[in-house]
């Protein structure tokens, strides 16, 4: 499959992409809207909707280790996917669901992503869960699939971060290797924003960010472990005042595919505990730097409380996993 052309894939799917994708959510009768008012979360919704067996299938306790587990294409429940598993409402009700952890700016581009990426086979159809129940304060909906992971508090439509647990996104709409401009993928901003500050460094620490060795092992176990100490690149401790601020700047823009609220979350817990100042970004040439252009396709920002990582060659994969 690897050397094949993702659209020839596409093509050959034909009709079947149509019926297994889930398109966005329309207000129909019944079902709640992101943004109306409601007793319940979206996620609640969904929950009280299961049926005893559904519960039975997709529930699991709210310490579970799947809770921390982070891969670019696994499935929370393999044997129980979206379409052989909900009704057509709750499908509905999911879809809004994953619609509105997204900005709207990004809701086309991601769910055309993962529609993509299921080859139009309801094998590849992505699988969702909870972790808990109602009654628990960290009470959590998880969707996963091919190239997509996303979590969030079950209890509220006004993001929460990520909740301390990793999330994924990655893709490649045509060809297995992408060129260097990594044409069609909705994910490449952030490798753009990243040069962007890579470039408003100076020489020294240019050289010093750079890394000819290779970045993080993607083996789920190693991809998103955090360390003490051994951190590659250029140390974030080291950078002004004013570039400590641009990092942060650029770790927004960089952000700005998920609901506004989770980035404020977030980027509320990076400052509230000095994160930066214990950060090392780093960068990777060789294979790495695709086309040997210096606009660098693979980077990591790590260090104790935050792994993100983004690995552009192949084709992007990326990791995030902030302690909350």
């Amino acid at each position: 499959m690897h050397g094949m052309n993702r659209r020839e894939l596409i093509k050959a799917a034909g009709a079947s992409t149509a019926l297994l994708a889930i398109t966005p959510l329309e207000k129909i009768a019944g079902l709640a809207v992101a943004g109306e008012s409601t007793t319940d979360s979206l996620a609640t919704q969904l929950y009280k909707s299961l049926s005893d067996e559904q519960m039975q299938k997709i529930c699991l306790p709210v310490d579970h280790a799947k809770r921390h587990f982070i891969s670019n294409w696994w499935y929370v429940h393999p044997e129980h996917r979206i379409p052989t598993t909900f009704n057509s409402e709750q499908q509905e009700l999911i879809q809004n669901i994953f619609d509105s952890l997204h900005s709207p700016d990004f809701q086309q581009a991601v769910n055309k992503q993962v529609e993509i990426d299921q080859y139009g086979q309801e094998k590849n159809a992505p699988s969702v869960g909870f972790f808990g129940t109602p009654d628990d304060d960290d009470f959590e909906f998880i969707y996963t699939g091919h190239h997509v992971t996303r979590r969030c508090n079950a209890h509220s439509d006004k993001g929460h971060g990520f909740g301390g647990s990793p999330i994924f996104y990655g893709h490649f709409p045509d060809a297995f290797n992408e060129t260097k401009n990594h044409p069609g993928n909705p994910y490449w901003y952030q490798g753009k924003l990243f040069n962007k500050f890579v470039q408003s460094l100076d020489g020294q620490q240019q050289q010093e960010g750079l890394v000819s060795n290779n970045p993080r092992s993607e083996r789920p176990n190693a991809v998103i472990k955090k360390k003490a100490t051994g951190w590659p690149g250029l140390s974030c401790g080291s950078l002004s005042d004013d570039q400590k601020q641009l990092l942060a700047e650029t770790m927004q823009e960089m952000l700005a595919m998920f609901r506004q609220d989770d980035v404020d979350v977030t980027l509320k817990t990076i400052e509230k505990n000095n994160i930066i100042d214990n950060l090392y970004i780093s960068w990777y040439s060789g294979k790495y730097d695709i086309g040997s252009d210096e606009v660098w396709d693979t980077w990591q920002i790590e260090g104790p409380d935050l792994v993100w990582y983004f690995r552009g060659q192949p084709h992007i994969h990326s990791y995030f996993h902030l302690k909350s």
